[in-house]
């Protein structure tokens, strides 16, 4: 480089070197010493020509280094690389290790991509088209990322000649029998897989098409096969991954997204990543992970919405897309890709949060002797809760007890209250509701339908839906009269687990999130075989004919279509009936109206709630003044109760006292009205 190139001009000054290490790498120390003989840059040069003519003499004595040269003869096997890619992946990755080299590289220059061909063909005695060829962008060296000519401007040579990674020339240095190992920070051999097929039953739709695709494309080398695995995280996309590759029997091989280091890798560097993996292990029967490729496809930065790493180099992304020789699973915690990129997946879908019967199966299994029974109950009632987040504040649960605190053991909280606070410390910092503090969903001791004044039968309602499993009921009247307890008593009775959802909850302040939240709540229903309700529903049922805004219409539509291909058991509650949509009133199969209790039902309870509390048997003076209360419900029953827990009921008149000051505040509030 220094002599034919001319590197000589800029680094022998008139007054010495430039770079003294160098001068003494290549046997001119002499000329260091100035107490010898005067610095003379023309004798120095003529020296340095004599030296290179020596020396190419004797080239064909010199032998790379020895482990160096066996690695990239594996590499080549691989990667079916001709002598000319032999070569120049060697010298990149020698100019990548040795310091010396890289300064005599820099005197150089900055160089175009063509003096980079030019200068290569001098170095390693090739003619220059074949370095060209070698260093184009659709060549082995640049497809398989081990080796890409930079072209975005003139640069120093050690610059221009891009590495697969910052650490590989260090691993190409390094003996190993390993092609892992020398691709380590890049691909990387997953773990095996912890979980079975089985426990992924919310997905089986999914997996009965998933599986029998993969074997075919996997046993007869089909190429372009790929599928886009979506959900929020912490749901198990990795771990599917890992479970598919085991359930065919086939390697999995993560392209990684962090180095040897620990440092995040950039998407253009992933792609290179995928690249290699591509072409070093499309001759095993494996499957190829890209996990989190938002860092890809929706990386840009750019406040006006810029385009992404893979909007950049769209057609070299379909082209993978089309024409990849692995298997290639695609895991993001967004579903939001381009449609042009969206269309050439093989198959797409969403792993959602598990539902509850398996939270609750999850839940069991890494929380045992953590958790109680009805702790783990509560808790797999959240529908956020993924399996990563229970997963790891177990874990973190498990350490605590086996390394308490020394000093003092009180200050150590005990295992229920430290693993609830990890998981609620996760869901907040997701957007997400914290856990419920009781059981939700949970019956009082004294509930029976015969408490509840319905214009209907309640039980035989219950026996004709436990026929069909299939219903649409809408429950209206009053506060506190008892619709969202006889939903509860429902799903006890069918044996089915209970899905409720408030207004709140669906609700939403961006216009089209509500019709979304809609769409989530019977899909999650769906999959857990759940009876829903939604209380309130009088939030989203509004007669169409009365709405000022767009969003009031589509939320009633989709509520509609909602309702129409729903399969289960669907109940509305609602204390306003009149204003509903005429055609929603008409696609509820039963409209039971629920109303103030009758004297007899009143004193039914009372005598229940008396025998629960031990009190003593209320006489005919309570029944009496029970019996004037026109407007008592189950519900004010309820709060009187929750108020004995800090007011104690001394008896059954005081019992029927707070009644009879609850239903007061109802009547006083219809019959009074201005300023006292």
């Amino acid at each position: 480089m220094l002599h034919p190139l001319g590197g000589y001009k800029e680094w022998v000054q008139n007054h010495g070197f430039r770079c003294d290490e160098l001068a003494s790498a290549l046997g001119l120390q002499a000329w260091l010493d100035e107490g010898e003989r005067p610095f003379d840059a023309r004798a120095v040069r003529l020296e340095l020509r004599q030296r290179y003519s020596a020396a190419e003499r004797q080239r064909h004595r010199v032998h790379p280094h020895a482990i160096m040269r066996s690695n990239t003869q594996r590499l080549a096997a691989l990667a079916n690389l001709s002598p000319v890619d032999e070569q120049i992946l060697a010298f990149a990755c020698a100019i990548h290790q040795e310091p010396l080299l890289e300064s005599a590289a820099d005197y150089l220059g900055n160089l175009s991509s063509a003096r980079v061909a030019a200068c290569l063909a001098v170095i390693l005695d090739f003619p220059v088209q074949d370095i060209r060829t070698a260093l184009a962008p659709q060549a082995v060296l640049s497809r398989t990322g081990l080796v890409v000519l930079d072209r975005s401007g003139p640069r120093q040579l050690r610059g221009c000649l891009d590495l697969l990674s910052g650490s590989f020339a260090d691993r190409m240095h390094s003996e190993t029998n390993d092609i892992l190992q020398l691709l380590r920070g890049v691909v990387q051999a997953a773990p095996p897989a912890q979980l079975a097929l089985e426990d992924y039953p919310h997905i089986q739709p999914q997996l009965d098409i998933a599986l029998p695709y993969l074997r075919q494309a996997s046993q007869q080398g089909q190429h372009g096969v790929n599928f886009f695995i979506h959900g929020s995280p912490g749901t198990g996309k990795t771990e599917l991954a890992r479970t598919l590759a085991a359930a065919l029997g086939c390697e999995l091989f993560e392209v990684a997204s962090e180095d040897s280091d620990g440092d995040p890798i950039n998407a253009e560097r992933r792609l290179r990543a995928l690249q290699a993996a591509q072409s070093f292990f499309s001759q095993r029967r494996a499957l190829l992970m890209f996990d989190e490729v938002e860092d890809v496809f929706n990386d840009s930065t750019h406040p006006l919405g810029g385009k992404s790493t893979a909007q950049q180099r769209k057609a070299w992304v379909n082209r993978m897309l089309e024409s990849n020789p692995m298997p290639t699973l695609w895991l993001s915690n967004s579903g939001a890709l381009d449609a042009a990129f969206i269309r050439r997946f093989d198959m797409v879908f969403e792993l959602p949060v598990p539902p509850q019967s398996q939270r609750l199966r999850i839940i069991d299994q890494q929380c045992q002797g953590l958790l109680d029974s009805p702790a783990m109950h509560r808790m797999s009632q959240s529908e956020h809760l993924a399996p990563a987040v229970v997963a790891r504040a177990a874990k973190v649960v498990r350490s605590m007890q086996a390394c308490p605190l020394e000093q003092d053991q009180s200050q150590t909280p005990c295992p229920a209250v430290a693993l609830e606070r990890l998981v609620n410390n996760t869901l907040q910092a997701q957007g997400h509701p914290s856990l419920q503090r009781q059981a939700a969903n949970q019956l009082p001791q004294v509930y029976d339908p015969a408490f509840i004044h319905a214009d209907a039968d309640l039980a035989a309602i219950a026996q004709g839906v436990a026929r069909h499993k299939s219903a649409r009921l809408c429950l209206y009247g009053p506060p506190g009269t008892g619709k969202t307890a006889y939903g509860r008593w429902l799903a006890q009775q069918l044996d089915m687990p209970l899905l409720v959802k408030q207004a709140s909850d669906l609700q939403s302040m961006w216009v089209g999130e509500c019709e979304k939240n809609l769409a989530h709540a019977f899909r999650a229903a769906e999959q857990d075989g759940a009876l829903l309700l939604i209380d309130e529903v009088d939030g989203f049922l509004q007669d169409r004919r009365g709405a000022q805004r767009s969003w009031e219409v589509s939320q009633v539509n989709e509520m509609l279509t909602q309702m129409e291909s729903f399969s289960g058991v669907f109940i509305a509650t609602t204390n306003l009936m009149h204003g509903l949509d005429q055609a929603a009133l008409r696609r509820f199969d039963l409209k039971v109206k629920l109303d103030f209790l009758r004297p007899e039902q009143a004193w039914a309870l009372l005598l229940r709630h008396c025998a629960q509390l031990g009190l003593a048997t209320p006489g005919s003076s309570e029944q009496s003044r029970l019996a004037r209360l026109r407007y008592v419900t189950p519900g004010d029953f309820a709060a009187v109760l929750r108020q004995g827990r800090f007011r104690p009921l001394a008896d059954a008149a005081a019992l029927v006292a707070q009644l009879e000051a609850e239903c007061a505040l109802k009547e006083g509030a219809k019959g009074v009205m201005g300023f006292v």
